[in-house]
Formats: structure tokens, C-alpha cells, sequence
């Protein structure tokens, strides 16, 4: 069978490193990987220390930084997010103890559980800092995954005690007291609520990070039915006794429809499901490496906020195992230069067939699934 230069490559490329994730696969434009790696093995605590103290990233001004200092990011919205929403759920919860208000009590529920999801955020943000393991061999940036399933089902529970709220309230009516401070509480709640959503959304993207964007998300439905709490205060004004726990149904609607979307977002990330224009983009740049004739089977793949590569790429059969190393190098550099959080890539180099000749990988092939 012929040589699988693109192993061999990848292999040498990433052997006795369990930190290639943690700076997004950096160096500087000298193309010299292999010196750089051969001095990390020998200095593996040195060479870790420099990256933390000052991290550098291998893509361009457009793109992130450093994974270490996407997590820092990610940290960073949470816990300032934490507190907004934390200081707008306090002073809701004060106005529902007197006015009685059904629908504000949703809502002040709802920030609450928001502001809480920073916790499996959080944790998972800092779990994504660890470096790979013999046993997590990829490292523990799934962490953030299983945290997005859990806003999921908060966003679910939020709905549920939402609904639960106001259809009890309709079924026995009950008038609300202090209705301005109600209007100024929900006012208080859409400006919490919005600007928590704008930054998450923000950060979210900007990292990758499926779960800090649904977050968002959900921040930016409660900053809605806050002003749905107003109009709620303004029937109560009015007379209308119901007025309070209809709105309390719409807030529960809006919360199911934050609920779709994320859930949706986080399936996908959970599937490893990736943008289709990534991995055209991706092919794009492999056709356009010098040694490269072909590019076959093409993998993408998020672990966390951090994408990974797997691609076949077909070179001229006829040359030596370091020319095919070479390309294979440098089908991986364009690929990190193109694909936006991009940490590393697997190429495998393929020789190209030759008249007559058998497929190479025809000895595998009773080992693929039906």
C-alpha cells in the first residue's frame, strides 16, 4: 500500500503535544514548524509558560485570538453579564413582593435563571482550558456543549413555571398593586436584558461559542416580554384583572420561541454540524496549494468554540515522502490561514493513481461500516 504521507506528517507534527489547542496552532510566518516543535519537546514547560504569559495567534487581524484568550473573553461576559442581570432580577423580585404582579414574577424568574446559566458557562469555559489528555485526547472543549444543553433545559424549566404561573393566575384573578413601580421595573428589565444580549451575542460569535451566542439569545427574549410585563401594567391600569396573566402567556410563548432557536443551535453543535461555506472555503484554499491535485474527503468539526480539520488531498504519487510532508504542511498552513478558528488540521496525502494501478486503500475497506 502506498506511503500515507499525510499521517506520517500530522503525527510528527503533533507528537508529544497535548497543547496544540490552547494556541491555536501559532507561529510566526517563518515556516519553520518542524525546529520550533523538535525545541517544544524539549522545553514543553518553558515553551508553555511563554504562550500564557504572551499568547499569539497564527490568523489575521480578523480573526480571534488565542483560545486561552477566547476563554478569558468568554469568563469575562459571563461574569459581567452575571452581575447586570443579577442587580435587574434583584430589583424585579422587590417589586413583585408588593405589587403582586403574575407576569413580572415570569420575568423576574426568567432573569434569574439566565443569569445563573453562567455557572455551567463558566465552568465549561475554564474545563476548555485543560490541556489534552491521554484519556481526553482532544482536550475538554465539549465541556461547552453539555453547558449549552443545560440553558436548554433552564430556558425549558423557565418556560414551564411561566406557564404554570399565569394560567393559574387566570384561573383565579387577583388585582395588582403599584402598577407604576411595575411599568419602571419592566423598563429596568428590557435595558438589563438587551445590553446583557448584545454582549453575549458579541463575544459569542466572536469566539465561536455556540452556547455564549443561545445565551444571548435567551438575554434578548427576556429583554421582550419585559416590555410585554409593561403593557401587562397597563391593562392592569386599565381595569383589566387579566390583563396581567394574558401577558404572562405571552412571555411564556416568547420564551418557547427562544427555546426552539437554541435548542436548534445547540443540536447542531452537538451533531458536530458546521457551515457549509467553511468547508468550500476550506477546499478553496487547498486547491490553490502548490503539490496539491485533488482534495478529497473533507472534515470539519467544533470542539467547543475551536474547529479541527481531517482532509484527504492528492499529490503526484511519484514524489519522496518529505515532498509529500512538505505538502501536507502547507495544505494545513493555507487551511489555517482560511477557516476562522481553525486550531489544526489532519492531512493525509494521497498519491495520485496512476493506469492499472489498485486502489491503495483497498485493504481498509472491509473495516468501513455499512
Amino acid at each position: 500500500m502506498a506511503p500515507r504521507h499525510g499521517y506520517v506528517h500530522s503525527r510528527a507534527h503533533r507528537k508529544g503535544t497535548h497543547v496544540s489547542d490552547r494556541h491555536e496552532h501559532s507561529h510566526p510566518h517563518d515556516h519553520t514548524h518542524g525546529h520550533r516543535h523538535d525545541r517544544r519537546q524539549r522545553h514543553g514547560l518553558r515553551h508553555r509558560i511563554g504562550h500564557l504569559l504572551a499568547p499569539h495567534s497564527h490568523e489575521t487581524a480578523d480573526k480571534v485570538d488565542s483560545a486561552l484568550e477566547s476563554s478569558a473573553r468568554g469568563m469575562r461576559a459571563l461574569w459581567v453579564s452575571l452581575v447586570v442581570l443579577g442587580v435587574t432580577a434583584l430589583a424585579q423580585a422587590v417589586v413583585v413582593a408588593f405589587s403582586g404582579s403574575v407576569a413580572l414574577l415570569g420575568d423576574t424568574v426568567h432573569n434569574t435563571a439566565d443569569a445563573l446559566t453562567a455557572v455551567p458557562l463558566g465552568i465549561a469555559f475554564v474545563l476548555g482550558r485543560r490541556a489534552a489528555t491521554r484519556r481526553f485526547t482532544y482536550g475538554y472543549g465539549r465541556a461547552e456543549d453539555l453547558a449549552g444543553l443545560v440553558i436548554v433545559l433552564t430556558i425549558a424549566a423557565s418556560a414551564a413555571f411561566a406557564g404554570w404561573t399565569a394560567v393559574d393566575r387566570l384561573l383565579d384573578p387577583r388585582p395588582v398593586t403599584h402598577v407604576p413601580a411595575v411599568a419602571v421595573a419592566a423598563l429596568v428589565g428590557f435595558a438589563g436584558n438587551e445590553w446583557v444580549a448584545r454582549y453575549r451575542i458579541r463575544v459569542g460569535r466572536s469566539i465561536g461559542s455556540a452556547a455564549l451566542v443561545a445565551d444571548g439569545l435567551h438575554a434578548r427574549t427576556d429583554g421582550f416580554t419585559s416590555l410585554a410585563v409593561l403593557l401587562g401594567a397597563g391593562g392592569s391600569a386599565l381595569g383589566w384583572q387579566r390583563a396581567d396573566p394574558v401577558v404572562g402567556l405571552v412571555i411564556t410563548a416568547a420564551i418557547v420561541l427562544v427555546l426552539r432557536d437554541a435548542a436548534r443551535e445547540v443540536f447542531r453543535r452537538v451533531m458536530d454540524a458546521v457551515d457549509p461555506a467553511l468547508v468550500d472555503r476550506a477546499e478553496r484554499a487547498l486547491t490553490e496549494v502548490p503539490g496539491v491535485r485533488g482534495v478529497g474527503e473533507l472534515r470539519l468539526r467544533w470542539i467547543g468554540h475551536r474547529l479541527r480539520a481531517e482532509v484527504a488531498v492528492v499529490v503526484d504519487g511519484e514524489v519522496t515522502v518529505r515532498e509529500a510532508h512538505r505538502i501536507a504542511v502547507d495544505a494545513e498552513h493555507a487551511l489555517l490561514h482560511a477557516v476562522p478558528r481553525l486550531t489544526a488540521a489532519l492531512v493525509h496525502a494521497d498519491p495520485e493513481p496512476a493506469p492499472g494501478e489498485s486502489d491503495p486503500h483497498l485493504p481498509l475497506a472491509h473495516h468501513v461500516a455499512a
